[in-house]
């Protein structure tokens, strides 16, 4: 909301860039990108199914990647670009995102700082379906593996090509106290907690993958519950702060 801009140049403009290159390329490349599963929105269904409607975004970044996913669309119908989207579902682990609230709270949980903890109107917290990077990296690979030829070249279509979208997701959400009661155990530190209402104007209140078309097209099978997953990120975290800790001293 503060920096809307920077969204639409990276996932509308950076995208739209990536297919006006590949289009013209010979041959042309199959695609693989990330979409997310934000594009389900205002969606109310209990699992979130690639079927379901996505033209309900709740907030302007869900926006992009749906506007991503339907300019994927165009791009194959004109030009028979081979495009496979992913939706990621809240993807952790160790090399994770900074502004990511596992990666937050663990940094704010050890420095003894209060972290904020949303509840939904009805006073239930907040939940997500946490996907541990490598399980997500074996759905892409599966996804690079299934993937048929472009069938453009030069920027002419030749025919009919291969344009898929896919949930990438643990398929077992867990609410976001129950993150922090995880981290909790796994640091030794009690958390200062603050509980306030999801704001109107933020994300949605929960997330929860149907990833069967992934697992019968892609072979894609999710290992790793949320509380090994994190073990491993703190285990990644301590031993990469401490390092760059030790470096600039």
């Amino acid at each position: 909301m503060q920096n809307p801009g920077s969204y639409v140049h990276s996932n509308v403009t950076g995208f739209l860039n990536l297919l006006e290159m590949s289009k013209s390329a010979n041959p042309q490349p199959a695609i693989i990108w990330a979409s997310s599963s934000s594009v389900y929105g205002l969606n109310s269904t209990v699992l979130f199914s690639e079927k379901d409607r996505t033209d309900q975004p709740a907030s302007l970044y869900a926006a992009t990647k749906k506007a991503g996913e339907e300019i994927a669309h165009t791009y194959n119908h004109l030009y028979g670009l081979s495009i496979t989207g992913l939706r990621f579902f809240t993807v952790y682990g160790p090399w994770g995102r900074p502004d990511m609230a596992y990666f937050f709270f663990t940094k704010d949980i050890m420095k003894g700082k209060t972290i904020t903890v949303y509840e939904s109107p009805d006073k239930g917290s907040v939940a997500r379906d946490f996907t541990y990077i490598n399980d997500i990296v074996k759905g892409c690979l599966g996804a690079l593996d299934t993937a048929k030829k472009s069938t453009g070249s030069g920027g002419k279509k030749r025919g009919p090509a291969h344009l898929r979208i896919f949930n990438l997701g643990n398929t077992s959400p867990v609410p976001v106290s129950t993150l922090v009661s995880i981290l909790e155990k796994i640091l030794k530190v009690k958390a200062k907690k603050k509980v306030v209402p999801l704001p109107r104007n933020a994300d949605v209140e929960f997330t929860h993958a149907n990833i069967t078309l992934a697992m019968t097209e892609l072979g894609y099978k999710p290992a790793t519950d949320l509380e090994a997953g994190l073990k491993k990120f703190v285990r990644w975290y301590l031993s990469f702060y401490s390092g760059s800790k030790k470096k600039s001293s």
